[in-house]
């Protein structure tokens, strides 16, 4: 281990040169510049809030650069309202990078929150957005209530079921605070992401079973074989841990994501093309709004005061580790593995992008 825990085959990186980077890789791509800086935004937060599964370390080279090149994803998309009502809106992505076109369907939404208190947006033809706490963050910090999810290829078997037949459709909900740090869940609706297994594979480990199955449907504690099969199990594992209601959880991201945009669901999505939704919640419109965030601060400081039954860990809450974690990044930089940095680097010299991760 190095500074402040760091293992030694990672490098602290400064966030602005890493997003200054990552947006001129996007732009050489054919994303327009602002486009590569919405991109670049996305991901480097992910990484800000330790979000690392969905930060740069993963899809940029495993889905982001290789999709764009062979035209799958559309580098300049041009994202259309296929209906609209006064609270609501289905959007068609155009398959573009879905980071964008979720960024602009969020603010959509809260556009028509701020009008008429409450605005969702469900968005078909798009492709894979990232990390879905940071739409839903967008909307708490216009003081709304903010939801996002996004529904996925399939990786998750059901419970009890042999073949994956559902993504890891995660779902995010934010809320506004005064004083303690906001409210921001970010999850999937499986165990854990696939993100986490490429993660453990990168680092050498193992995973804990629960997370994913082999081939043949049976718990595994190797990341590679579970990234081989592509069998994640839902939220929960088995029965007893509630594994149902990952699942239903999972089912449920799919009905708002994907049947009432139309794209699909599971094994019918088009390849690499997922839908969204984004909902904003204008809480003015309910309640005067420090009324609202001063008892959502009075709630987390008594959740926070609960005895711990566990030595060495404090009770926190959704947020609390993500905002702490920015704080010490924004100070130190971001831990990135060397062969994220290798791969990074290589990219920039191949497109002649003079920002470089290492001197």
């Amino acid at each position: 281990m190095t500074v402040a825990g760091i293992p030694n085959d990672h490098i602290l990186v400064d966030p602005d040169r890493l997003k200054t980077q990552v947006a001129a890789i996007f732009e050489h791509l054919k994303l327009p510049v602002k486009d590569a800086e919405t991109v670049a935004d996305v991901l480097v937060q992910a990484d800000l809030w330790g979000i690392t599964t969905h930060g740069v370390s993963n899809y940029i080279k495993g889905i982001y650069v290789p999709l764009l090149l062979d035209k799958t994803i559309t580098p300049n998309p041009t994202i259309k309202i296929l209906s609209e009502g006064s609270s609501i809106a289905l959007l068609d992505g155009d398959g573009g990078m879905g980071h964008v076109v979720s960024v602009y369907a969020m603010e959509l939404a809260i556009e028509k929150a701020l009008k008429t208190g409450i605005g969702a947006v469900s968005v078909t033809n798009s492709t894979h957005f990232g990390a879905a706490g940071v739409y839903s963050h967008m909307a708490a910090e216009k003081n709304m209530i903010g939801i996002s999810m996004t529904n996925a290829a399939p990786r998750v078997v059901p419970l009890y079921g042999k073949n994956a037949m559902l993504g890891t459709n995660p779902l995010s909900i934010a809320a506004p605070t005064n004083k303690v740090h906001p409210f921001l869940l970010d999850m999937a609706t499986s165990t854990v992401s696939a993100g986490k297994l490429y993660v453990a594979a990168l680092n050498g480990g193992m995973i804990p079973e629960g997370w994913a199955t082999n081939i043949e449907g049976q718990p595994t504690s190797d990341p590679v074989e579970g990234l081989e099969s592509k069998r994640l199990l839902p939220l929960g594992g088995t029965k007893d841990l509630g594994g149902h209601k990952g699942y239903g959880l999972g089912i449920a991201v799919d009905i708002l994501s994907g049947v009432l945009s139309g794209i699909g669901y599971g094994n019918v999505l088009p390849y690499r093309h997922v839908g969204h939704f984004f909902c904003a919640v204008n809480i003015s419109k309910f309640r005067e709004i420090d009324a609202f965030k001063n008892m959502m601060d009075e709630m987390i400081l008594e959740l926070l005061d609960t005895p711990s039954s566990k030595q060495g860990e404090a009770v926190s809450f959704p947020g609390e580790i993500e905002a702490t974690t920015m704080a010490e990044r924004k100070r130190n930089g971001i831990p990135l593995h060397n062969e994220v940095i290798d791969y990074l680097d290589s990219l920039a010299s191949e497109m002649n992008i003079s920002v470089k991760l290492t001197t």
